[in-house]
């Protein structure tokens, strides 16, 4: 219960994010973008509908087809999602009339896509659907096979299309870099405090190598067997993970040990496991 309630708590503030983006900064500006909110802001534009009621509406109507289709779970998994998203909105655009609205369109963009990204980043790490737009392309993806990332870049293109048509050359465009930016900080928000620094050591000191990293790094070594392209002879590489903040000493370490070791430094983007996402054991 504890879990459910932190998990609804991170998506309630992560939706929030997204209230404000839209409320203070895309909105206003006019700018388009993908997604059940860009629909919903094709119609606050095309006919004067408050953006949070077409949210709402686009949301309730979608939301009852998932749970038709794929059953109670998924409904369950975008509940909160689904209804908590207009009510956020529509406290955001309360809150942003009481401003002035930002008249500087590469403002809004940037930090429209930056609040934006953020949002959907932080819900996504929870495990929540997003609800909305997400939805049609998981019924056809049951029914048809489709892939559910191509349907869904199929169903924003569409929806930026059909802005297009009623909108400013100048906004689509900025629309455009709308999408990419908040798609870009998404990518980065998932992958925040995760991703860790892979170091591979090629030495004929191989074992004083390993030692000294379990030993002064405290980080867990894998050790591989290859063999050299050149000369064709057997030796060790010492695998190990380590924090961005280790791996000057790591190098230090090894270069120490054997300054003419190989060493290949890789950036990785998520790391599970004892020493990392669980507790060291200390034997």
């Amino acid at each position: 219960m504890k879990q459910i309630i932190k998990t609804g708590l991170i998506v309630v503030v992560g939706l929030f994010f997204y209230a404000v983006g839209v409320a203070f900064f895309i909105e206003p500006s006019g700018l388009i973008t993908g997604g059940g909110t860009g629909l919903a802001l094709f119609i606050h534009h095309m006919w004067g509908v408050k953006t949070s009621y077409a949210v709402f509406v686009i949301n309730t109507v979608l939301f009852f087809v998932g749970w038709r289709v794929m059953g109670r779970k998924f409904a369950a998994n975008t509940l909160l999602s689904t209804f908590c998203l207009p009510v956020e909105i529509h406290i955001a655009e309360i809150i942003a009339s009481h401003y002035k609205p930002v008249d500087d369109i590469v403002l809004c963009t940037v930090f429209g896509g930056l609040l934006i990204g953020v949002s959907l980043g932080i819900v996504i790490r929870t495990g929540a659907s997003t609800g909305g737009m997400d939805i049609p392309p998981i019924v056809l993806n049951k029914y048809f096979g489709t892939s559910i990332s191509r349907v869904m870049w199929a169903c924003d293109i569409c929806i930026l299309a059909v802005q297009a048509l009623f909108t400013d050359i100048n906004l689509v465009l900025y629309g455009i870099i709308l999408v990419v930016i908040y798609t870009m900080t998404m990518d980065k928000t998932l992958i925040l405090g995760k991703a860790k620094t892979q170091i591979k050591v090629v030495s004929k000191k191989s074992d004083e190598i390993r030692r000294s990293i379990l030993q002064d790094v405290d980080r867990g070594v894998t050790v591989m067997y290859g063999r050299t392209g050149y000369l064709g002879k057997d030796t060790e590489i010492c695998l190990s993970i380590v924090s961005t903040r280790e791996l000057a000493k790591a190098e230090k370490l090894v270069h120490e040990i054997d300054p003419e070791a190989f060493i290949i430094v890789s950036r990785v983007s998520e790391v599970k496991g004892r020493g990392f996402t669980t507790q060291k054991k200390y034997l």
